[in-house]
């Protein structure tokens, strides 16, 4: 297992690497400069299980909140720096628990030099990240356009920079709107080095889309044992990010905990509002912190089989449903009340 060997590093009170559990990560796309409103999403992220969370840090005064936000959360904080090496000094001085930087695009080697100084003062980990979206000319030109040959070459010269300064406290992210590509590159650089590393697919798109994109290379990825943190990036409400990423963990058997719903396709059998049913299950599922497995089935001829491997499930019938526990039927009931009752097996289960 390749995440089995690579390096541990420290970010806040988190250890990653060395075949710690994989971590779920976000990003806020509030204003950094708004505590308030950074804050607020920050909880909504921890409450729907975001472990690390990255603030973008475009000017001096969102780097000084860092100071501020820090003190309201519970998870490490990462900064996110694009262009100005000032930025990250600040963001590390108001507490940044780790930077994101790409050294080829903050200037010289003396001002990656400034920053690997304060980082390596402060101990806080760098995460070099690359992108296919901005790989160098040079490379391009190498390859004949952008491969996954290519970002890993990019991503490495960039570690050796910090390397020669004299640091190794790294994570390395390379990522590409490419699943394919994104895959291969994975593949590639984790047999060129055991830094931990971040993974995600960029760009992915919105909820619908971004989701089957992150869902197919994410898990093609993690599925090789190669990846220490996630993100699954999506255009909108980062709170789904998390959602996502949870799954995919939980699919691939990367972490348990957490109510697993599942619910049958619906069919000409089906006798109540099952795609509205199941969404109200999913969405109630969530509160409870729970390691069971719930089933939500359409009608009463094989609902109760298919329920037969759940925990608890509920099965439809016309105008009323039927409450299964560890594969037996223990109760009928009109079907207004089917999701109360249920919810009443969740508050009451042990």
């Amino acid at each position: 297992m390749y995440r089995d060997n690579t390096k541990v590093i420290k970010i806040g009170n988190k250890l990653i690497g060395g075949g710690n559990p994989v971590l779920i990560q976000s990003m806020t796309n509030t204003k950094t400069e708004d505590v308030k409103g950074t804050v607020e999403q920050i909880h909504r992220l921890e409450k729907a299980g975001c472990e690390i969370i990255r603030c973008t840090v475009p000017t001096m005064e969102a780097a000084k909140a860092l100071a501020e936000i820090k003190k309201q959360i519970s998870i490490p904080l990462v900064a996110d720096i694009h262009f100005d090496y000032k930025m990250a000094i600040a963001a590390m001085e108001n507490g940044a628990d780790k930077i994101r930087i790409n050294p080829g695009n903050i200037g010289g080697t003396d001002r990656v030099k400034a920053v690997v100084d304060v980082a390596k003062e402060r101990n806080i980990p760098i995460r070099v990240g690359v992108n296919s979206g901005s790989l160098e000319k040079n490379i391009i030109e190498k390859y004949g356009k952008v491969t996954a040959e290519g970002i890993v070459e990019s991503a490495l010269d960039k570690v050796k920079i910090i390397e020669d300064l004299g640091y190794d406290n790294l994570v390395i992210s390379i990522k590409s709107s490419d699943v394919l590509m994104c895959v291969k590159a994975h593949e590639l650089l984790v047999k060129e080095t055991n830094y931990p590393l971040h993974v995600g697919i960029t760009e992915s798109g919105t909820l619908w889309s971004g989701n089957i994109k992150s869902s197919v290379g994410l898990g093609m990825i993690l599925g090789q044992g190669i990846g220490d943190t996630i993100r699954v990036s999506l255009t909108g409400d980062p709170v789904e990010e998390v959602k996502t990423a949870k799954l995919i963990l939980r699919t691939l058997g990367l972490r348990k905990g957490g109510i697993e719903v599942v619910s049958c396709p619906t069919c000409g059998r089906t006798q109540i509002d099952l795609i509205s049913l199941a969404s109200k299950v999913e969405e109630m599922a969530a509160d409870y912190p729970l390691d069971i497995k719930l089933a939500v089935m359409g009608c009463v001829v094989n609902g109760p089989g298919e329920a037969k491997e759940a925990d608890l499930g509920i099965a439809g019938g016309i105008g009323e449903g039927l409450l299964i526990k560890h594969g037996e039927i223990v109760k009928k009931v009109p079907e207004e009340k089917l999701l109360d009752t249920l919810r009443e097996e969740l508050e009451n289960w042990n």
